[in-house]
């Protein structure tokens, strides 16, 4: 490589200049950039002018282990991971570094800026963060790359369920008016799915379709278990389903319906029955796990049932950029199973708009529930549906004055002083602050916040 001759042109799409290895963050951004483009070079030890021509060799210090802690560095804060090349060469008689990144075939590569994952482009001799819309594009170009567009090379046709590939194709035309006929060729349906790859099968087609999934795909299940009282300690009932993951889906559900209450109530001149947790959040949340889980891992969806919650356990950690926080607000649909997603798209076990985890929030608001919790629990997305912990027995040692401070909290989450006195007006201060200390003695509620900021929760 000639050096020289290739500083003189500048900073560019492919060459960035840093004056020194201070420059972390900058230089992390630049190797995403470069590995999500077409590779590049940065050149550590040469200070840069406002038009990205050199202005003057500084060089660089490398003391002892330096060059390995800094490849280190970059493998444990790019993902997927990106191995440089790194050397140092003699420039005007000072020692450069130079770092030299090729186009990565995983896109996109993410680097953890503040712990954050973030992606970017090359534009120029600019770095730019990439928006939703670039990640799904990239993504969707990199399908071939994804678990579940690969090639399954023993599985073959024989190993297909036919007529599931028929109830699939019914149900998908009555749901989203998919316009394959139920008797078409299982061979040429599964093309029209993108589920064969020059006429072999792919890991999404044997999950999906498969008699026997599990003999290619050991760990391919969805485990169930109804526990005794609040800790994993005690069985009242264990499954472990198999088959396609669209019976698994099924038969978890299938399960949970089983080991938790129908409750009935009169509404109005009606009887209406409600389960104890609400059934379609629940649907939705096995649905995402069987489609979302990572398959590579050597563990199971599990569905937890205990007196007090339901736990729905994932296998596998979001898949990127997305963060747990981003699950309660406004995100962009991220399928980790890409063909698995837009199968269970079309029979309407999903939505592909990022939707899924906003309604089991509002399901569970309006079944008068809490919010679930969305956790990474070892690197797994757990769902967990909460009970708030209030019987009638409860509630027939509370007064008039207290039903009324739980079913404000039942409705808004969260009550203050101020709150509890427009709800009792005429009630002194005093005789309402003991009973909140009551509830909060009966361990009803919880007392947060500071001094004019206190609020209270159910527990």
């Amino acid at each position: 490589m000639d050096v020289e001759g290739v500083i003189k042109e500048g900073e560019g799409q492919e060459l960035e200049f840093k004056r020194s290895l201070a420059e972390r963050k900058e230089i992390l951004e630049t190797i995403s950039a470069f590995a999500n483009s077409n590779g590049g070079r940065i050149f550590i030890g040469i200070e840069e002018n406002k038009d990205g021509s050199v202005k003057e060799i500084v060089g660089i210090k490398i003391r002892g282990r330096e060059i390995e802690n800094m490849s280190n560095d970059i493998k444990q804060n790019t993902d997927s991971v990106v191995y440089p090349s790194i050397e140092v060469k003699e420039i005007e008689g000072k020692p450069v570094l130079v770092v030299e990144v090729k186009e990565s075939p995983l896109k996109p590569v993410f680097v953890k800026i503040g712990g954050i994952p973030v992606a970017f482009k090359r534009v120029g001799k600019t770095n730019q963060k990439m928006d939703a819309n670039e990640l799904r594009r990239v993504i969707s170009e990199g399908r071939e790359f994804l678990w579940d567009s690969q090639v399954c090379e023993e599985a073959s046709l024989d190993d297909i369920d036919e007529e599931k590939v028929k109830w699939f194709l019914r149900k998908a035309k009555y749901e989203r008016n998919f316009d394959v006929d139920p008797e078409t060729p299982v061979d040429e349906a599964l093309e029209r799915l993108e589920l064969m790859k020059e006429e072999q099968l792919t890991n999404a087609a044997v999950l999906l379709f498969g008699k026997k999934p599990q003999r290619f795909f050991l760990k391919a299940k969805t485990r169930c278990a109804r526990f005794k009282g609040t800790e994993p300690l005690e069985f009242i009932d264990m499954k472990v389903f198999g088959g396609n993951v669209i019976d698994q889906r099924d038969d978890a559900l299938g399960f949970v319906k089983e080991h938790i209450k129908l409750h009935a109530k009169i509404v109005g001149t009606e009887r209406k029955e409600d389960w104890e947790y609400p059934i379609e959040a629940v649907r939705e949340a096995i649905s995402n796990a069987i489609c979302h889980r990572d398959y590579e891992i050597s563990s199971n969806v599990q569905i937890r049932i205990f007196d007090d919650r339901l736990e729905v356990w994932g296998c596998g950690p979001l898949p990127k950029p997305l963060r747990v926080e981003d699950l309660k607000r406004k995100h962009p649909s991220v399928l980790r199973n890409d063909l698995i997603g837009s199968c269970f798209f079309l029979i309407k076990f999903i939505e592909e708009w990022g939707t899924g985890t906003n309604r089991i929030i509002n399901e569970c608001l309006n079944h008068g529930l809490p919010e679930p919790l969305f956790e990474l629990i070892a690197e797994n997305l757990v769902v967990t549906f909460r009970k708030y912990k209030i019987t009638e027995d409860v509630l027939k040692e509370l007064n008039e004055r207290q039903k009324k401070a739980i079913d404000f909290l039942k409705e808004r989450g969260m009550i203050t002083n101020k709150d509890l006195q427009k709800l009792c007006p005429g009630v002194t201060r005093e005789t309402l602050r003991k009973d909140l200390k009551a509830m909060i003695g009966k361990k009803i509620i919880t007392k947060k916040g500071r001094k004019r900021g206190v609020y209270y929760e159910l527990i």
